[in-house]
């Protein structure tokens, strides 16, 4: 396997499962992102603006009223988290030695029966399976579905880019920083080709487009294998790297603007990939909110339990959503946005 992020000299030329084939022969019409320093607002029709109504009264009232209900709710499923004995025999393929090493940290692994599995593998041992660190995410139909994953490690950067590209994963939104503040590494550069093309084993990527004007930065990426006569697939890499590890943003407005420029994506080109760096805490609070306001919006009342919605999330994978501050955040995005859909100057919005 050639080296990770080696330069080449010139540029090359589905919900869940089962994924498209390899060649590329499901590829659908790529999806024309936009990287405009304003992203599109949302029109609401008569009937959303109504739920919309109806879910922000809810979470208002919960929010400022009933700030004890709220603790209980992640108290509960703090005190329902899977025990070790229990993912142990749950995480069978991740806990194999030949993939031990795949894995960021060893205590946040994928539960086998809803991992994402790699087909054709770069490893061929046996044993490996297919294997990396990452879980389809999934509550109900007529919304995204996700692929929470873990920040890549220098040695699963083809992996990755390999589940990219079987899975047609439209965008990418990576909710961390390479490096923190502590210079503890917390995810792989596996994206940077602003010098020119990246290849990653048998996969190349080219940057087309960069956009940092707000507290995202955009990139437009076309990723393919090297050979391939197919055209690429174009992917929307949106990095918010403010977000602290643990901790939530000052505010809510970097994640709405997330939500605002995936709101159009198609849902048949493919699942969205989200990743922090264990592919849990930041990445189940961003899942949440995301899943909440596309179901509130589709007139799915049951999305107001959001503490239901999270059990969910962590039955798929674990420890969705990590602390209370997270919790919180889930709550207080959630009811910006709300507000937003349903503001007097809201009339410039497509869905």
């Amino acid at each position: 396997m050639a080296a990770a992020g080696n330069p080449l000299s010139s540029a090359a030329t589905s919900t869940v499962p089962p994924p498209p084939t390899a060649s590329g022969s499901t590829a659908k019409k790529p999806f024309d992102f936009s990287t405009d320093s304003v992203p599109h607002r949302i029109v609401v029709s008569p009937d959303q603006r109504s739920y919309c109504l109806e879910a922000l009264k809810y979470f208002k009232e919960k929010r400022c009223n009933s700030p004890d209900k709220i603790d209980l709710e992640f108290s509960t499923l703090q005190k329902n988290r899977l025990k070790a004995s229990e993912m142990k025999s749950r995480c069978l393929v991740a806990s194999d030695s030949t993939n031990i090493s795949k894995n960021r940290y060893t205590d946040v692994i994928p539960f086998d029966n809803n991992r994402v599995v790699l087909d054709p593998c770069k490893d061929y041992r046996p044993s490996a399976r297919g294997y990396i660190n990452a879980s389809f995410l999934s509550i109900s139909e007529g919304v995204s579905q996700f692929i929470a994953t873990q920040g890549p490690l220098a040695h699963t950067f083809e992996d990755f880019w390999e589940m990219i590209i079987q899975q047609r994963c439209p965008v990418i939104v990576m909710l961390t920083r390479l490096v923190d503040n502590y210079q503890m590494v917390k995810c792989g550069d596996y994206f940077q080709a602003e010098d020119g093309p990246r290849t990653f084993g048998n996969i190349c990527i080219v940057t087309k487009n960069i956009t940092s004007d707000t507290s995202l930065v955009l990139r437009t990426l076309e990723v393919n294998y090297i050979e391939s006569e197919e055209p690429p697939l174009h992917v929307l890499h949106v990095q918010y790297p403010e977000w602290p590890d643990h901790g939530v943003p000052k505010d809510t407005l970097a994640v709405r603007e997330i939500l605002e420029r995936t709101y159009n994506v198609p849902l048949s080109l493919g699942p969205i990939a989200v990743h922090c760096s264990a592919g849990i805490g930041r990445t189940g609070t961003y899942c949440t909110i995301h899943n909440t306001i596309q179901r509130i919006l589709g007139g799915d009342m049951s999305a107001l339990d959001i503490v239901n919605t999270v059990a969910i999330f962590r039955s798929q994978r674990i420890g969705m959503v990590q602390t209370m501050d997270q919790y919180l955040f889930c709550y207080d995005t959630i009811i910006d946005e709300l507000e937003d859909l349903i503001s007097d100057d809201n009339g410039e919005k497509s869905l």
